[in-house]
């Protein structure tokens, strides 16, 4: 006869708790159910029920929208007015392993001092593949038939039941425990459920993209900030000052150090989870200089992230060409435009660093590269690792990487390049299709991420207007300009631009802008 039981392990992510949720705890912990093979649970004077929280260092996502220390604090007070005793476990987010139950026995010991065994805890579980890990461990499981009864006679779990929330119904509201709904109230959670279930851009994991290699990518962006700070340093407004698209925290971390900002608040936002977690790491270093350094995973398109007119500084560093190719084009920049200035103070500046499309765009070119391009094939990289797809590209000559942009770029980005072969290694084109190509070829580490960008969505007019149209005025600093070194180093190696009529060579258009755009007084 199994021995009476002393804990409850309740592993889930626990974003609501329903009522169904704490009238089963009760009743499991008052003797009156049974396990999966038809045992009768009993349990120990003092049996408590254990929370393990799991994904607990992942928010902000579909597949996490709120975060744990809110997701704790919620059960705490169901459990507290439920008089259910009860401990709250965080687990960290792993990726799926079937050595996950020992995560999560291991995560409870750690932080409660519970060392559950099979003697003394009942899992309760309806997840088959979990069930089968504690099931191989030698716990007892109970099912929780976690359903409530929406009241058209279908049964939903808790999931469903925030599923609800997201989509506006206002039903959860009866199938969350009341106190629950009251938490949800208090702190505004269920418009932040709403608005990250409703974001088009982003993925279930917090991203835009699901190709990117953060390694590479944080140190390009971190091995690139001294430059990027002397670019936008001279314009720089103190007060509230906000890097939009801050990565880990590489142009924070120079701001932070300049003596201007030693009075001044630094906020860092950014769109993507995995970065902003680095950058929180890194001020939990100590990295910054400044103490007053703050960073959010928040989307500026769906949702005003400052109050009005309260920021001094706004800089966009390498971000806009990323709005562009992942949203809605030059209508995402628009809307980005109208809260960047919402929520400038009069006098205040958006300072803007990015790459550039050349004016003329449509203009056909020869583009001359070395290696055979006319009969070569592009190969299909959708699926293949990261590290495969680099190695791929990396070996093809300058020709034969424009067969696979061809292929590539329109299919992840919606952009167009058509190319015709006028010749072996030369092949005709937009002078903006060329652009794009020449920008991205380079980046092999991360080549399905770049394709799935668009560099040359605007040009220097382009930009004037749309400042101009959201209220700015644009400050005579600014302007398109033409990097050398990228130039040099990059689009002149293995290429060569000349015209498609005449044969004359091209001169290579600005490549990046930089503008600050003033809120009149």
């Amino acid at each position: 006869m199994p021995t009476r039981v002393r804990h409850v392990l309740f592993p889930g992510r626990h974003h609501l708790v329903t009522r169904f949720q704490t009238e089963y705890l009760h009743r499991l912990l008052a003797g009156d159910l049974t396990d999966a093979d038809g045992v009768p649970v009993e349990c120990a004077e003092g049996a408590d029920v254990v929370w393990a929280v799991t994904s607990a260092t992942h928010s902000g996502t579909r597949r996490n929208p709120v975060p744990a220390h809110r997701r704790e604090a919620m059960i705490e007070r169901v459990a507290a007015l439920e008089g259910l005793p009860s401990l709250v476990a965080p687990v960290a987010d792993v990726p799926p392993s079937p050595r996950f139950a020992r995560t999560v026995l291991a995560s409870v010991e750690l932080s409660t001092g519970v060392a559950a065994t099979p003697g003394d805890t009942v899992v309760a579980c309806s997840t088959p593949a979990v069930v089968a890990m504690y099931a191989d461990l030698g716990f007892r499981v109970v099912p929780v038939e976690d359903r409530a009864d929406d009241g058209a006679g279908e049964p939903l779990r808790p999931w469903d039941v925030l599923e609800l929330l997201a989509a506006g119904d206002d039903r959860w509201r009866d199938l969350a425990h009341p106190e629950a709904v009251a938490y949800y109230d208090r702190y505004r959670l269920a418009a932040q459920v709403e608005l990250v279930h409703a974001d088009p851009t982003v993925s279930t994991e917090g991203d835009l993209t699901t190709t990117r290699d953060y390694r590479t990518y944080t140190a390009a962006f971190d091995d690139a900030s001294d430059r990027k700070w002397d670019l936008v340093a001279p314009f720089v407004v103190p007060g509230r000052v906000v890097d939009l698209g801050c990565a880990a925290g590489g142009l924070l971390e120079r701001a932070a150090r300049d003596p201007r900002l030693a009075e001044s608040d630094l906020y860092g936002v950014d769109v993507s989870r995995h970065l902003v977690a680095e950058a929180e790491h890194r001020r939990a270093q100590g990295v910054f200089a400044n103490p007053n350094v703050f960073f959010a995973q928040r989307n500026l398109l769906r949702s005003a992230v400052f109050p009005p007119a309260s920021v001094s500084t706004t800089f966009t560093v390498a971000l806009t060409h990323e709005i562009s190719s992942y949203g809605a084009g030059r209508a995402d920049l628009e809307l980005l435009a109208r809260r960047i200035f919402e929520h400038t103070a009069p006098g205040g500046v958006w300072v803007c660093s990015d790459v550039l499309g050349p004016e003329g765009g449509d203009r056909l070119v020869h583009v001359a590269l070395d290696g055979a391009g006319a009969g070569a094939t592009a190969t299909d990289l959708d699926g293949l690792p990261t590290a495969d797809v680099a190695a791929h590209v990396a070996a093809l000559s300058p020709a034969e990487r424009l067969v696979q942009f061809a292929h590539d770029f329109p299919a992840l980005s919606g952009g167009a390049c058509d190319v015709t072969w006028v010749a072996d290694g030369v092949a005709e084109l937009t002078l903006r299709a060329a652009a794009e190509f020449l920008y991205t070829r380079d980046y092999t580490d991360s080549w399905l991420s770049e394709c799935h960008e668009r560099f040359c969505d605007m040009t220097w007019p382009d930009w004037v207007e749309l400042l101009e149209g959201a209220g700015f005025s644009v400050d005579p600093v600014s302007g398109p300009w033409r990097n050398e070194w990228l130039v040099e180093n990059r689009l002149s190696v293995g290429a060569a631009l000349r015209d498609a009529a005449t044969g004359e060579p091209v001169a290579w258009p600005d490549t990046h802008v930089t503008f600050v755009a003033r809120r009149p007084l």
